[in-house]
């Protein structure tokens, strides 16, 4: 009789079917293929996008949402290049885009109320891959979702500053997003301090 183990996902911490750890590692895959040497900005963003189209790293190419906004914000322009491109543009640029959960939330029966505990179990881990793997000049939160969070993300041994948007996260997450990249651009070219 064959037993099915319920395992933990590394890089979210939900309840991972086996469909579940092959995505993971999947968009793992894209995303280290373009990880810069030296990260001069880490984007930090809450929940990884469902959508393919929405991940930044994916290789189909149609980027839009979340994925769309952050190149936006980091002056890489969309027009006329094929995706290999417009990721080496970002990769140069020093940036680097990852979530405090790694995989798509999955709601249980549209219940959403277990995903700030879920973020905050998982903030020690990503101050951690921060701080020892990552170790960029500054880090920049752009989601929502951390905002219940702030105070438990600035207190994180992090190894360098954070941008906030007026005190709280950029949201490149919805319409008022290119307003938000905008002002995002802008603090990318102020200096880094701290």
């Amino acid at each position: 009789m064959s037993e099915t183990v319920a395992l933990q996902c590394d890089g979210c911490g939900q309840r991972a079917s086996a469909e579940h750890i092959a995505r993971r590692l999947e968009r793992l895959e894209w995303a280290t293929r373009y990880r810069p040497v030296h990260i001069h900005t880490l984007l930090l963003g809450g929940v990884a996008p469902l959508d393919e189209h929405e991940f930044l790293y994916s290789p189909e190419g149609e980027f839009r949402g979340e994925a769309s906004r952050a190149f936006s914000a980091a002056g890489v322009s969309l027009a006329g290049k094929d995706p290999d491109a417009v990721h080496a543009e970002f990769q140069r640029g020093g940036f680097f885009l990852t979530h405090v959960l790694e995989c798509s939330f999955e709601e249980v029966s549209g219940d959403t109320n277990g995903l700030t505990p879920l973020l905050a179990r998982q903030l020690s881990a990503v101050a951690t891959r921060i701080r020892r793997s990552l170790k960029p000049k500054r880090v920049v939160l752009f989601s929502r979702t951390l905002e219940p969070l702030l105070d438990q993300i600035m207190a994180l041994p992090l190894g360098c500053p954070v941008v906030l948007d007026g005190g709280k996260p950029f949201e490149l997450e919805d319409r008022d997003g290119e307003n938000a990249a905008a002002r995002l651009r802008e603090a990318l070219a102020a200096p880094v301090t701290g």
